[in-house]
């Protein structure tokens, strides 16, 4: 059965894009036939995280408006089997999307047997960011763990519970999760930082993922690669293993804990 995943937040910058594709990066070579859909109309920046920016012939809107067909638009990662990428129009006004616009892709899409849909939420809770999580089974919080980050995302479990479809048909509720992105342990020590378990007990939906601020991540997308192919990074494994809880995998975090020092490196205050 198609899962239907929407990666969102209600704050702008805290790596929604980065994740959305390394998710399906990750999805995909797990053996999952994958599409990421960017839903952030007028800016679209997955393409060039993805390195396809100079395939993009039709994008979203224009499938909605039916001036191309689905397998059109559709970019088939040359990277990773089992990967494809539906691009957002970087011309159109965000009003061109539309609930029905959006259920016909996602029927057809099903109908070719893919078994994950990522959706790329534009930040904030405009009409983009609300269509893309609006036909979700699940949605994937992504966060900093700094307080504005947080109450953001508090904002956004609300529109959730209220306005997706599930929830206006009165199905079962959308499965809610938190992914921590730039996690420092050493800055929550500090004090800088929010803990995961201060993050918890704020937000009170399960924890997916902990991502570290990890520079592999800006080389990655400068490179037009998805961090999670990057497997020696931290970044690449913290991905690695948030796919493996998403199939169900019982994976312990890691990255959250201060690295203990060795005896010479406290001998001489390193």
């Amino acid at each position: 059965m198609t899962r239907i995943i929407a990666v969102t937040s209600g704050k702008g910058g805290v790596g929604k894009t980065t994740s959305s594709a390394a998710l399906a990066t990750g999805f995909a070579k797990k053996g999952q036939k994958t599409v990421v859909i960017d839903f952030d109309i007028g800016l679209r920046n997955l393409d060039l995280i993805m390195g396809c920016e100079r395939r993009v012939v039709y994008d979203l809107i224009n499938v909605i408006n039916g001036d191309a067909n689905l397998n059109q638009a559709l970019i088939k990662d040359r990277k990773t089997e089992n990967l494809f990428i539906l691009p957002a129009s970087q011309t159109k006004d965000k009003n061109s999307l539309t609930k029905l616009g959006i259920n016909k892709i996602f029927k057809e899409l099903i109908e070719m047997n893919f078994d994950i849909i990522i959706c790329d939420s534009p930040a904030g809770i405009e009409s983009g960011a609300i269509l893309s999580i609006y036909f979700a089974d699940e949605a994937i919080i992504t966060t900093n763990p700094e307080i504005s980050s947080i109450r953001d995302s508090d904002r956004m479990l609300g529109i959730i519970s209220s306005k997706s479809k599930r929830s206006q048909d009165q199905q079962e509720p959308v499965k809610e999760y938190i992914l921590l992105t730039r996690y420092n342990p050493i800055r929550v020590r500090n004090g800088e930082m929010l803990s995961t378990k201060d993050v918890l007990e704020i937000l009170r939906i399960p924890l997916i993922g902990v991502i570290p601020e990890d520079s592999s991540i800006l080389k990655a997308s400068n490179k037009g690669e998805s961090v999670i192919l990057h497997s020696e990074s931290n970044a690449g494994q913290a991905y690695c293993d948030t796919v493996d809880r998403l199939l169900g995998k019982n994976i312990p975090f890691r990255f959250i804990k201060e690295k203990k020092k060795s005896f010479l490196k406290r001998l001489f205050g390193r």
